[in-house]
């Protein structure tokens, strides 16, 4: 059983519900999942984590057992502005106003809106291979289309995506990457990704990121910069670090940024939860 020492908890933000996973001691570090994945992408670094800290995981709205809220025409309901939302919420019903915020993949992109809008209750930011959302789309070029296909697909008008998605959701996600998961893992997230309602939330999530969250980056670029410590990991074999100078690009959005590629490809706390583990307990313990 996955996360069997931790506990869960289903908590009302007033926006939405958010199904959370929490345990261990200490400062409080919150955990954002990536798509298409849940909170559970994190089993294999959150035991080690709750050591000395206390460790929360939630999945993000649309996502896993949390409530999918209706969509509004602009995807702001699925803006990283609104998740982010969500976990302060969230961190505040469980007494914490201020907090260590780790985010992979899209859960990255939620934590550093989460920095940029909420400063004062980030305490330190870890995020894992992405540069931020404007700054992907503002630099678009021929190879991140054809690599990041994704992106554009399912930012497409609903349902065309869904309905191509929902036809056969198995042969659409982790093409090639099965492999990388422990099976009960990997059934979590079959789980999820077999319900319509997630599907489209997820959509909603990458319709958000082509405007409402590109539109939010743009409105900050140059002008409201992350004020708490930053690390910056990327898996080396993956894209990212073909495509960009990682922290170079990372530089331009907070003064205090160091990090460094890890041996794996993108999924760093599942290829590589030693390497990557060591990095965060390093910096959070700076």
């Amino acid at each position: 059983m996955l996360l069997e020492n931790f506990q869960t908890a289903t908590i009302n933000t007033g926006e939405t519900e958010i199904y959370v996973c929490y345990g261990g001691a200490g400062p409080p570090l919150l955990l954002l999942h990536g798509h298409p994945q849940t909170h559970v992408m994190w089993h294999l670094l959150a035991p080690r984590l709750a050591k000395d800290y206390t460790v929360i995981m939630p999945d993000l709205r649309g996502y896993g057992d949390s409530s999918k809220p209706a969509s509004s025409p602009d995807h702001s309901t699925y803006s990283k502005r609104a998740m982010a939302r969500d976990q302060v919420a969230v961190m505040k019903q469980l007494g914490f106003s201020r907090f260590s915020v780790i985010g992979h993949d899209r859960g990255a992109r939620c934590a550093y809106r989460l920095a940029l809008d909420f400063p004062d209750a980030v305490e330190k930011l870890v995020v894992m291979d992405i540069i931020p959302t404007g700054e992907a789309f503002r630099r678009a070029d021929k190879e991140f289309a054809i690599g990041y296909w994704h992106w554009f697909f399912l930012a497409q008008p609903f349902d065309f995506p869904e309905r191509i998605i929902e036809a056969n959701p198995h042969n659409f996600y982790f093409q090639g990457t099965r492999h990388l998961f422990r099976p009960e893992a990997l059934a979590e997230y079959w789980r999820g990704i077999q319900n319509p309602g997630t599907i489209h939330a997820m959509c909603e999530d990458y319709r958000a990121g082509a405007t409402v969250d590109y539109e939010l980056d743009e409105a900050d670029r140059g002008t409201n910069k992350i004020i708490c410590p930053v690390l910056v990991l990327w898996g080396e074999k993956g894209a990212l670090p073909k495509w960009y100078e990682v922290l170079d690009v990372w530089r331009d959005w907070a003064d205090d940024v160091k990090g460094r590629g890890i041996d794996c490809g993108h999924y760093l706390a599942e290829e590589a939860p030693e390497e990557t583990g060591e990095e965060v307990l390093q910096f959070l313990k700076e």
